[in-house]
């Protein structure tokens, strides 16, 4: 039978002691949580911890004593011994340490049948077996390997095991007899609840005193608890504000239709609401259930704080850029002469199209039809914003304070603004997608009238049908009329196809860069690289010694998370959403003119 005894680090030089921990049930498991120096008195050691077992809910006892023997204490092992008594426990640990050794000798006492065994004196009973004959000896010493029992010492960094967060490598279901990972599931939970045994005499020195990984640096305890006071306030603050914000969300004119339907197609409203989510999660005072829900709660929250402190900075910078040396100006001057410019050469273009493009015999009649179509609308949109130009620097001047809330509102307003400020070019793209898409649907549908074929709706397939002769000379007048008309509709459905498809990638990279600030888990990803213990995917052991005479002792380190876990694991979700198309069925889309939306969103359904 093999004793795993988990030790914290920081007590392999405390003064002799008692050991308080907690044996794990069903496992040969004891974890030691902290060392109570003598001198102390048992009324009160025994009073510690049971209120130390009310404030935290984890079955703490006295595991043993604690030897370490300096000048003037070697006397004191014999006292510890006589402890068993006073503090009764199916078994007894005694822990001792001899200077100039780093390895421990364990001694285990079974209280219930009164007996011990050690390492030492299981090597002097074989000394004695040797005079016996070889077959009582053997029987014997078989008896015997089944009585002892082992004892193998896994030390461990109290601080990092606390404040880790154990990430399951695989889903699978576990086996408490051979699986291990129950057993540090267990250990990782024990330490974690056991933090009011860490923090309850951080501030003052009570009646008695005690060594764990909290007896040293308590001036930077004080501090984290200082600031932890502190936010107390401020998320009060922010439910306040919160409350305000949801009060005017809920009146009644906002929530008309017409103005819904704009606020869910605007990025700004979009971000905006966004971000009131991500206030509503920081100000939550729903508390943990457990420590890895707590773990992840409070990444998740950091994640957030930090996200929107890098946004807001970001966006202070570009505030500090546009409001100094009048660049605000000098941006509405250039947009107005690049519109211009904009119209004049769509203008251009559409009476190249009118022409002969490219040496193209076009439809002269379509064609003509089509381009003082389109040139009426550009004449439309240069009447626009000429109309607007007066008020283009202020609606600039204003529009660059929404950056003091984050950058990501600045580049959502400016992805609102370009969308406006094409808007005749997505009235191209639509008005010649939807004539090609016409001509397309046609064509097929005449295709299979030639051979005798209909589609059949409720069914949804392709079924046999018989035409009259009327029918199918209707049906090739329209088909020859649509097959000779549709060059001319191809190509100005092409020239605006890939004139919007420019717009929508200029917005795509808007939409990314406000994506990546939102999900990106900074906080984690620096967690990852400064303090890769609390993220951590598993546990790796290695032989810290292993001398004659004392038990094994391993080192369990942690495994950090790699930085792509981490990034995948911890990315907060947000409104955007990659295509869920691939790029053949986008391809598809626009071969056969159908309207590509990039603002639909997961929840939208399409037809």
């Amino acid at each position: 039978m093999v004793l795993k005894i988990f030790f914290p680090q920081c007590c392999n030089r405390a003064d002799s002691g008692l050991l308080v921990g907690r044996w794990i049930a069903g496992h040969d498991l004891a974890v030691v949580l902290a060392v109570i120096h003598y001198p102390f008195i048992p009324g009160q050691v025994k009073q510690y911890i049971q209120q130390m077992q009310a404030q935290s809910g984890v079955e703490l006892s006295v595991l043993g004593s604690w030897s370490l023997p300096t000048d003037g204490q070697e006397s004191m092992e014999s006292f510890l011994k006589d402890l068993s008594t006073i503090f009764p426990q199916e078994r007894w640990l005694q822990i001792s340490r001899q200077i100039g050794k780093m390895g421990f000798t364990c001694e285990v006492i079974d209280q219930d049948q009164n007996r011990r065994v050690t390492q030492q004196e299981a090597s002097k009973k074989e000394e004695k077996e040797d005079g016996k004959s070889n077959g009582e000896a053997g029987r014997e010493g078989k008896e015997k390997e089944e009585e002892e029992e082992k004892v193998i010492f896994i030390h461990y960094e109290q601080r990092n095991v606390m404040l880790s967060h154990l990430h399951p490598i695989e889903k699978r279901a576990p086996n408490p007899e051979t699986d291990v990972s129950s057993e540090l599931k267990q250990m990782f939970q024990t330490v974690a609840h056991s933090q009011p045994l860490f923090f309850l005499d951080k501030y003052d020195d009570g009646p008695l005193k005690s060594t764990h990984w909290q007896s040293e640096g308590r001036e930077a305890s004080i501090i984290v608890e200082l600031l932890k006071q502190a936010t107390v306030p401020l998320c009060l603050l922010i439910s306040w504000m919160l409350s305000i914000w949801t009060w005017i969300c809920n009146i009644w004119i906002l929530n008309l239709s017409p103005l819904r339907f704009l606020s869910s197609k605007l990025s700004t409203c979009v971000q905006l609401s966004y971000r009131t989510g991500h206030m509503r999660t920081l100000s939550s005072p729903k508390p943990a259930v457990e420590h890895m829900h707590f773990m992840r709660c409070a990444v998740l929250k950091a994640n957030i704080l930090v996200s929107f402190l890098v946004d807001v900075a970001l966006g202070m910078l570009l505030i500090s850029w546009l409001y100094r040396d009048n660049h605000i100006a000098m941006l509405a001057n250039t947009l107005i002469p690049a519109a211009d410019h904009v119209a004049k050469q769509l203008e251009k273009l559409l009476q190249w199209l009118m022409g002969a493009p490219a040496g193209l015999k076009m439809n002269r009649a379509l064609d003509q039809v089509l381009g003082r179509f389109f040139l009426y609308h550009i004449h439309l949109w240069i009447s626009y914003i000429h109309l607007m130009s007066p008020f283009i620097e202020g609606i600039l001047w204003y529009g660059g304070l929404s950056a003091c809330f984050g950058l990501t509102f600045a580049l959502s307003l400016l992805s609102d603004m370009v969308a406006l400020f094409t808007f005749h070019i997505y009235c191209f793209y639509v008005y010649g997608a939807r004539l090609y898409c016409l001509k397309i649907y046609g064509l097929s549908s005449l295709w299979r009238l030639f051979r005798g074929k209909k589609w059949n709706v409720l069914r949804q397939r392709v079924d046999s049908c018989s035409y009259d002769l009327d029918q199918l000379f209707i049906g090739t007048l329209l088909f020859t009329i649509l097959l000779f008309l549709l060059p001319t509709t191809a190509l100005y459905y092409l020239v605006f196809t890939l004139l919007r498809l420019v717009v929508v990638l200029f917005q795509g990279i808007l939409h990314l860069t406000v994506d990546f600030i939102n999900s990106f888990p900074l906080f984690a990803v620096g967690l990852r690289i400064c303090r890769p213990y609390r993220l951590a995917e598993g546990v790796k052991f290695r032989v810290l010694c292993e001398e004659p005479g004392t038990a094994l002792h391993l080192l369990m380190e942690m495994n950090p998370l790699r930085c792509s876990t981490v990034v995948k694991t911890y990315r907060t979700p947000t409104y955007s959403c990659y295509p869920k198309d691939s790029w053949v069925a986008l391809i598809q889309k626009l071969f056969v003119g159908e309207l590509i939306y990039p603002w639909r969103h997961k929840t939208t359904k399409t037809d």
